[in-house]
């Protein structure tokens, strides 16, 4: 009777307790994989012992055990012995948070902004000893960011910062942009005006792609709206320009799309240009807008 009672133990484990050949494989070649949590599988396996009490969670809408244990462990006899080994015959599974981060990286690759403007942040904008209207563009990008989940839907949703070359307009905004890819799980299509519209010209074909996913990107960042040329300061606008601008622009007024502007004109001056386009704009960023002008040896930081 021992002996068969022995038999049947031993059956048992194996059947619940042996490590597969391919997580013993797995266990030997973690350091091969990108994610050693999950081993490239974007899904963790855990084991959860019979008697652990589950409870519903309103946040992913599903049952999740008061206790688990990670499945690997289990196979490695680091949970239970060998004879209690069918008391954690219940399983439970989780995303794993690579998934995420394979997220971000995406959002981040398909902003079409630099690897030099991702490592843009406000930790690394400096605003010590700066003229005071640098530090408001400062306070309102850091405004932004803190209200835009709040806002995000509303008419009033956007945010320019507008005037002196050389300010740091373009680095704040990308900290914006960068914030909102990483912590607000936020898509971002960037848009510097005159290259953009460069390269637009040269690819007819790609025109009405890319400008589709300009209207309907979460964030679209237009970066240097109108940039003036010359000693004359004329705004960079052919009649072709401002009505691809001003299609963007209605539609995403329109549909209440969030903006992010820098422009070397004032909102008046941009008004000049088309009044349309920029009272649409105004009224989409008037809530967070920045006019920085004064002594350009003061505000411009690259002659600084």
């Amino acid at each position: 009777m021992e002996s068969r009672l022995n038999q049947i133990i031993e059956s048992l484990c194996q059947k619940h307790f042996q490590l597969p050949e391919d997580k013993l494989v797995e266990s030997e070649r973690l350091d091969e994989y990108r994610c050693s949590s999950c081993k490239d599988k974007e899904i963790i396996f855990y084991r959860v012992h019979k008697d652990t009490e589950w409870f519903w969670d309103e946040k992913i809408q599903s049952c999740v055990p008061e206790h688990k244990v990670p499945e690997a462990d289990y196979y490695l006899g680091k949970v239970c012995s060998p004879e209690n080994a069918w008391e954690w015959h219940d399983s439970y599974s989780k995303r794993c948070s690579c998934v995420q981060q394979k997220n971000i990286e995406k959002r981040l690759l398909t902003s079409e902004i630099t690897e030099e403007f991702r490592n843009h942040s406000f930790s690394n904008f400096n605003i010590k000893g700066k003229d005071p209207l640098i530090k408001d563009a400062y306070q309102c990008g850091q405004e932004y960011i803190s209200d835009f989940m709040d806002i995000r839907s509303t008419r009033s949703n956007s945010v320019a910062l507008l005037g002196q070359p050389g300010a740091g307009k373009t680095h704040l905004l990308t900290a914006i942009a960068n914030h909102l890819m990483q912590q607000r799980h936020v898509s971002i299509l960037y848009f510097p005006y005159v290259e953009g519209f460069d390269d637009l010209k040269d690819d007819f074909e790609k025109l009405e792609e890319k400008m589709n996913r300009m209207k309907k990107v979460d964030v679209l960042f237009i970066d240097d709206l109108f940039k003036p040329v010359g000693n004359q300061k004329r705004p960079r606008a052919t009649e072709w320009q401002i009505e691809k601008m001003y299609a963007l622009i209605n539609y995403r007024y329109l549909n209440h799309l969030p903006v992010l502007v820098s422009s070397e004109l004032t909102i008046d001056e941009i008004e000049a240009v088309d009044e349309a386009l920029g009272s649409r704009l105004y009224e989409m960023c008037r809530n967070y807008m920045v006019i920085i002008k004064g002594d350009k040896k003061i505000l411009n930081q690259r002659l600084g």
